[in-house]
């Protein structure tokens, strides 16, 4: 039943492109991005989100393309285009229905149609199929068919894989459904299931990641109240986790793409049902301001040891959105960065695996190599990255004035018994 199936993927990112390789170990697959630069980088063996080895891309035989009329070819196409929020925390899912047109475009009579963008609970049905409809001619559930299976993919990652990860699929009816999971679980291992309806499936990515937004904002409130009881949040959390039953969660700056979208999407659409969210947006306000409160303690504790604010200079190790990953999609240490700006002081920025251009177009900031970053009176750790763990407190030793000052370890990264006394450290 499979052994003639052509599979394409639009969409290459951090989520498209594992996708594809890993369908490509069984099947044909044509790999479409809308990025030029994207698919030549892809096509000399090179993935800037480090997702996938080049190794893997030289043994792959996918064709990449920019040329939406190669769509044509597949009968199972896979959508991952990135879907975002717009200024005023509303929908922008401009991309997902450009992707939705061009596949429409060029699909085929027969065609199945998967999307594994995040969505708002019912966009695939009230959005996405509408459009496939209006653009191929066809109709949907007898002239091709849809599906929803949410992406698990998380950056960086790479013990709980694409293939290793339990996969939920979702059809607009049962014979669809079982279809996808046909498909999928020829090559993930990880198990399949089979969600009721799209519309649950929708919603379920949506609470998995807000899940982890609240979690997240329970402990990084926690932080706020032990910073001003003047006791070590790290030192609570480690004598609450003594209990069997204790779920486990530490502070953190929550950036990335999808769990703020996830939030957000479900706030928009229970609002337009008639229900306020209160938990879900408490929770993403708590997480929207830690960077504020981050610099804003940091300028305390230079103004008690006396330091000329206009004068002082802090280094921020860290702008990816999350440890070992290259993505600086809404990373909330720029609201470190500016907030420290705002009181006129300078702020170098260093970080081994960022792109110094995306740094720059993204946020107008200056990526600077680690040998060229000039001695500060505070260091902030704000990502731990690999390199930053494994030198440990040895570093601040050039990174500081005077190999002394302060060090704010947001995630609790370095291990605090080894800290030199020189060294006064803070952590959320």
């Amino acid at each position: 039943m499979l052994q003639n199936l052509k599979i394409a993927v639009v969409g290459l990112g951090y989520v498209g492109l594992p996708v594809a390789v890993a369908f490509n170990q069984k099947y044909p697959v044509i790999g479409y991005d809308i990025s030029k630069e994207r698919i030549q980088a892809l096509m000399l063996g090179m993935d800037k989100t480090n997702e996938v080895s080049r190794e893997e891309l030289k043994r792959s035989t996918i064709v990449f393309t920019t040329d939406p009329s190669d769509l044509k070819e597949a009968g199972f196409i896979i959508i991952t285009v990135p879907t975002s929020i717009d200024k005023e925390n509303l929908p922008d899912i401009s991309a997902l229905e450009q992707a939705s047109r061009y596949v429409g475009e060029y699909m085929k009579k027969g065609a199945v149609v998967v999307y594994e963008s995040t969505v708002a609970t019912g966009m695939t049905e009230e959005i996405c199929i509408p459009l496939l409809e209006k653009y191929s001619g066809f109709e949907s559930g007898k002239e091709f068919f849809v599906g929803y299976s949410p992406a698990r993919i998380l950056p960086g990652d790479k013990k709980n894989s694409f293939t290793k990860m339990k996969k939920v699929v979702a059809g607009q009816n049962k014979e669809v459904t079982e279809f996808l999971a046909l498909v999928y679980g020829s090559v993930v291992a990880g198990g399949i299931h089979e969600a009721p309806s799209i519309r649950v499936a929708e919603t379920a990515k949506l609470i998995e990641n807000i899940q982890r937004d609240i979690n997240v904002a329970l402990v990084n409130e926690l932080a706020l109240i032990c910073e001003r009881l003047k006791i070590d949040t790290q030192e609570v959390l480690e004598t609450a986790g003594s209990k069997r039953d204790f779920i486990k969660a530490y502070p953190d700056l929550v950036g990335g793409e999808g769990i703020e979208l996830a939030s957000f999407y479900l706030a928009n659409k229970s609002e337009m049902v008639g229900h306020n969210s209160e938990v879900i947006l408490s929770g993403r306000n708590i997480n929207d301001g830690m960077g504020r409160f981050i610099a804003q303690s940091l300028i305390k504790k230079m103004v008690h040891d006396k330091i000329s604010l206009p004068d002082g200079r802090v280094t921020v190790l860290g702008l990816s959105f999350k440890e070992d990953v290259p993505d600086l999609r809404n990373s909330k240490v720029i609201d470190i960065v500016q907030e420290l700006k705002e009181y006129g002081m300078e702020v170098q920025l260093a970080d081994p695996y960022a792109s110094v251009e995306e740094a720059k177009r993204y946020y107008e900031l200056n990526v600077q190599a680690h040998q060229q970053l000039k001695p500060a009176h505070a260091v902030i750790l704000a990502v731990p990255h690999k390199p930053y763990k494994e030198a440990g407190w040895k570093q601040f030793e050039s990174l500081l004035i005077g190999q002394q000052g302060i060090v704010f370890d947001v995630k609790g990264a370095l291990d605090a018994t080894k800290k030199p006394d020189n060294i006064q450290l803070w952590r959320l």
